[in-house]
């Protein structure tokens, strides 16, 4: 076991993400724009993109890092068939889920079960699609839409907070389904979607449309939420959530009605891009 993935076991996670988080809420003029000025100089951030592009204008480090973008700047794909990538970043792995199984990286994988903290709720996802998109410190984080969809449940569950940077991804097992995340279903025309919010180290928040902050505060226990009958329904296309500080959203799909595309592992995505297709 190497350092690095050593102190992924043993640092206090979610200590670590608090002092994070207020760092990132603080509005001390001085504090959050060296801090912004900081991570746009390491990561190459593209603010030409963003609906305001003057870093200082930004009330604290986490007003920037989840800014908007300009209206325009991210369009959905043409074909009204298309299932669209729901945000920047990579492609950490995409494809089929196999024997119940989720591909994390070379001799790594979870269940379906594992990762929505319930069995019976990735009954129907058996041999059907996923997708893992790590959004990096540069990117857009707010989550979109990859199809209309009527949000039923949450569960919110908890866990702990390795890296989900590429290296923890090969070298922690189970990353995914160990990970503080919080569990999204829809209902869509051609089936049940789920969007995993899934939290990491330092990078720990997420918050949706519906419901606002939803993590911190950290789960002690799972929490599900039933939201049928309230009629949320987001479009194609629509912000579903966002991360308030960073992390990586997987996608699960049925077997049947839908189809992804092929990607390599790494490929850059770009919100609104397609990312499958709907059969029929």
């Amino acid at each position: 076991m190497s350092p690095a993935v050593f102190l992924q076991y043993v640092l206090p996670h979610r200590l670590l993400s608090r002092l994070a988080m207020w760092a990132a809420q603080a509005e001390s003029p001085g504090f959050k724009n060296w801090l912004i000025a900081l991570v746009i100089r390491k990561f190459d951030v593209n603010m030409a993109e963003a609906a305001d592009p003057d870093p200082r204008n930004y009330a604290s480090f986490n007003a920037f890092f989840t800014r908007a973008l300009k209206p325009g700047v991210r369009q959905p794909d043409a074909d009204p068939g298309a299932l669209l990538m729901p945000a920047d970043g990579k492609i950490s792995q995409i494809g089929r889920i196999e024997s119940g199984r989720i591909f994390q990286a070379k001799g790594q994988s979870f269940t379906a079960g594992e990762l929505l903290g319930d069995e019976a709720a990735a009954a129907p996802f058996a041999d059907g699609w996923f997708a893992n998109i790590y959004l990096s410190p540069r990117d857009y984080h707010r989550v979109h839409m990859p199809w209309t969809g009527t949000l039923t449940e949450t569960l919110h569950v908890p866990g702990r907070l390795f890296t989900v940077a590429p290296w923890g991804v090969r070298e922690i097992p189970r990353l995914f389904a160990r990970n503080e995340r919080l569990v999204c279903h829809f209902d869509t025309d051609h089936g049940p979607m789920v969007m995993v919010m899934v939290g990491a180290l330092l990078v720990s928040g997420v918050e949706t449309v519906w419901n606002g902050v939803n993590i911190p505060k950290y789960a002690s226990r799972p929490l599900r939420r039933d939201f049928r009958g309230q009629n949320i329904r987001l479009e194609r296309f629509a912000e579903m959530a966002r991360f308030n500080y960073g992390s990586t959203v997987i996608v699960l799909l049925p077997k049947d009605g839908v189809a992804l595309d092929h990607f390599e592992t790494e490929t850059p995505t770009r919100l609104g891009e397609r990312m499958g297709y709907v059969l029929g």
